[in-house]
């Protein structure tokens, strides 16, 4: 099969390439300009694509993510109705955000930024405080493959884990799903935001949603950089509501030279990497999906 990887702000030829020439060599990528036959192409690699991005290719079979996340490709205005939207699912992609979230809980539950600022001031400050999980709420927002490796993470480690769902839903062992949103915020002391982007959640995380947090609560940001009001989160910050933020995903990245959070003394900037699918798991995902789309197509035909 033909496919052209059409991406921006990441080249996906350039870390993936390799692996799919070892792992699928039954897929032909290439670049928009090396497209001589745009009728050839079957399907589009991309996670961010241009808004013309689908437009040159008549007899597309399928769109393509190489990562977990859809939404880039769902809000193209050149998608074609009806094209299946393929992703990859990769339990490993699930284990690296699940630790990724176990060290910002703990950051957080354990203050280990205040341990930092005492390292630099040469100071002994052995706090008199519990350390217990116990005395730290999580709740998780998202219940898909990452929320669920994140909740059953935590809970194996004895925090209290609630998740925000839509519907009753089956939980690991220790996990809580909850429905009533107020009740939820209200007894979480670290929050984690694994939401897909929809149009419901975009801005889900405002001034009104943080303000239903218990005082000195924090949040962990690592679902998609446009669901958190940036403006709401420094306010909240600066007037003592909450504690700490850990954000690994904004609105513009990568994120601006003199942003605010920067040099925010209670936010921790990391730069979009709470997971990163292997280049081989990325290959052969793809090549499973391509392949099983196409049977089914030959199979009804």
């Amino acid at each position: 099969m033909i496919g052209v990887v059409d991406n921006l702000g990441f080249d996906i030829l350039a870390h993936h390439g390799a692996a799919f020439r070892e792992c699928a060599p039954e897929l032909e990528l290439l670049r928009p300009g090396e497209v001589t036959d745009p009728a050839a192409v079957e399907f589009v690699l991309t996670f961010r694509p241009p808004d013309d991005c689908f437009a040159r290719y008549p007899n597309l079979r399928a769109a393509v993510s190489p990562a977990a996340g859809m939404d880039g490709i769902l809000a193209c205005p050149s998608l074609p109705p009806g094209l299946p939207v393929l992703r990859v699912e990769d339990p490993d992609q699930a284990r690296q955000m699940a630790g990724f979230a176990v060290f910002h809980v703990l950051w957080h539950h354990r203050r280990i930024d205040l341990h930092l600022e005492d390292q630099r001031a040469e100071r002994w400050n052995r706090p008199a405080h519990g350390r217990s999980p116990q005395s730290r709420r999580i709740g998780i927002m998202g219940h898909g493959n990452m929320g669920r490796a994140i909740a059953q993470a935590l809970a194996g480690l004895g925090y209290p884990v609630r998740v925000l769902a839509r519907r009753p839903a089956e939980a690991a062992p220790g996990v809580e799903i909850m429905l009533d949103r107020d009740a939820f915020l209200s007894g979480t002391d670290i929050l984690i935001n694994v939401l897909p982007l929809t149009a419901e959640t975009r801005g889900v995380i405002d001034a009104a949603l943080l303000a239903r947090l218990p005082e000195g609560a924090a949040l962990i940001q690592i679902g998609r950089g446009e669901q958190l009001v940036e403006a709401d989160l420094l306010a909240a910050l600066d007037g003592g509501r909450l504690a700490g933020a850990s954000l690994d995903v904004f609105a513009v990245e990568p994120l601006p030279a003199g942003h605010p959070f920067w040099r925010h003394p209670r936010v921790l900037v990391t730069p979009h990497t709470a997971s990163a699918p292997e280049s081989r798991n990325v290959a052969l995902c793809v090549s499973r999906g391509l392949a099983a789309l196409r049977d089914g197509m030959e199979a009804t035909a």
